[in-house]
């Protein structure tokens, strides 16, 4: 049971692929400037991911590692077809801002490296857990950064005009993203700090009580 809630929030708070792993991070920082963006990636991640890991999970492990890595490349290329169509039917205008990094998230870290390394060196339904995680960890990100720099940059929230005194136009831009992402990373640090201290307090004093 403790090994599955590890799974379960592994890749929210103890190895989020963002804040920690520094992985898909163009996205986040060019683009993550709203919460329709936002949004929208979010979506394409999340489905271009799931789906292109749980297919690729069926090529014989027997293959040599760069012809699977072809291989992933390609399903999760003919993955994001469907997927980039519904886009522009859901999110027009993040599409057109988005641009070439909607397309680069078909061949994210989740899809070309961690499978090897570690998904499909679990159980099927470990893995399915921890990609979930894992997905999980970078839409949290994703919104969390989408809704604070349009609410900072802009003075909206999903386009909509909020009362707000302090705006600061640079949130918007790269530069501003970077900053941004890297307080999250330092303020998420020190969560999982916290978290990990109270974790050996909570079992040292286990350890006492038991001799």
């Amino acid at each position: 049971m403790n090994n599955r809630k590890k799974l379960l929030f592994g890749g929210v708070l103890g190895d989020n692929i963002v804040l920690s792993g520094l992985m898909v991070i163009s996205p986040v920082i060019i683009c993550g400037d709203t919460l329709k963006n936002a949004e929208a990636l979010i979506y394409a991640f999340s489905a271009i991911t799931f789906l292109s890991v749980l297919i690729s999970s069926f090529v014989p492990r027997k293959l040599p590692y760069t012809a699977k890595i072809i291989i992933y490349a390609v399903i999760s290329s003919l993955v994001y077809i469907p997927v980039r169509l519904a886009a522009s039917e859901f999110y027009p205008e993040s599409i057109e801002r988005i641009g070439i990094y909607y397309p680069l998230l078909s061949v994210n870290s989740l899809i070309v490296f961690q499978t090897e390394a570690k998904f499909y060196r679990m159980k099927k339904a470990d893995m399915i857990i921890s990609l979930l995680s894992c997905i999980l960890g970078f839409d949290l990100v994703m919104l969390i950064t989408g809704f604070l720099r349009e609410l900072f940059a802009y003075g909206t929230i999903n386009s909509k005009i909020v009362d707000i005194n302090t705006v600061v136009n640079g949130l918007a831009q790269p530069f501003g993203g970077f900053i941004f992402l890297g307080l999250m990373c330092g303020v998420y640090r020190y969560i999982r700090g916290m978290v990990s201290k109270n974790n050996n307090e909570v079992r040292s004093g286990t350890d006492v009580s038991d001799k």
